[in-house]
């Protein structure tokens, strides 16, 4: 004795209960030949087979690239936290080369700045260039603006807090004073 297929027969639902003439199985003009039944979930599950291959290469791929880019950015959070103490260093720096630049505490802390730097550039990451560039709101931080003779508006005319990139990763915003042009004339 065979088992009817899930196909053929039709069990009631809670819905079909209230209505009795619903709940009536509902019969098929033709039985399927055995062969072609076979034949057809044979195919449903090859299908599904290749679907579920194609889902784990997917989901492989995607791990990988995820893992790629973890290491890739593993260390921009450290280097956003070295940033401000590299900030407060160079304005040392600037203090010690105000006193003297031959004094023994400057052409130290130079040492010291450059080794910092070629640190950064070997960790990949880039200054962003903003002195005297067009201002671009996706890599500078504007903090005010000021009337300039020399540079057109939009321009930058200084930079009040460097800002790096990891590779193609923004880390920080460089902090601007951008120019609003020449000043206007009085009319008279």
């Amino acid at each position: 004795m065979t088992e009817p297929s899930p196909e053929t027969t039709q069990q009631a639902k809670p819905e079909d209960v209230a209505n009795p003439e619903a709940a009536a199985p509902v019969e098929e003009t033709a039985p399927l030949d055995p062969i072609t039944a076979l034949t057809q979930e044979v195919d449903r599950w090859k299908d599904l087979s290749y679907r579920s291959q194609a889902e784990l290469d997917n989901f492989r791929k995607r791990s990988a690239r995820e893992a790629q880019e973890t290491r890739a950015y593993a260390n921009a959070d450290l280097l956003r936290a070295l940033f401000p103490i590299l900030d407060n260093f160079d304005m040392g720096l600037e203090a010690a080369r105000a006193e003297s630049e031959k004094s023994m505490i400057f052409m130290g802390m130079s040492m010291v700045g450059r080794q910092l730097h070629d640190f950064l550039r070997e960790s990949g990451v880039q200054e962003i260039e903003a002195l005297g560039k067009a201002f671009d709101p996706n890599l500078h931080e504007a903090v005010s603006q000021e009337t300039s003779a020399d540079l057109a508006e939009g321009t930058i005319l200084r930079v009040t807090r460097r800002g790096y990139k990891l590779k193609d990763r923004m880390l920080r915003a460089a902090s601007v004073i951008v120019s609003s042009g020449p000043a206007p004339t009085p009319e008279a």
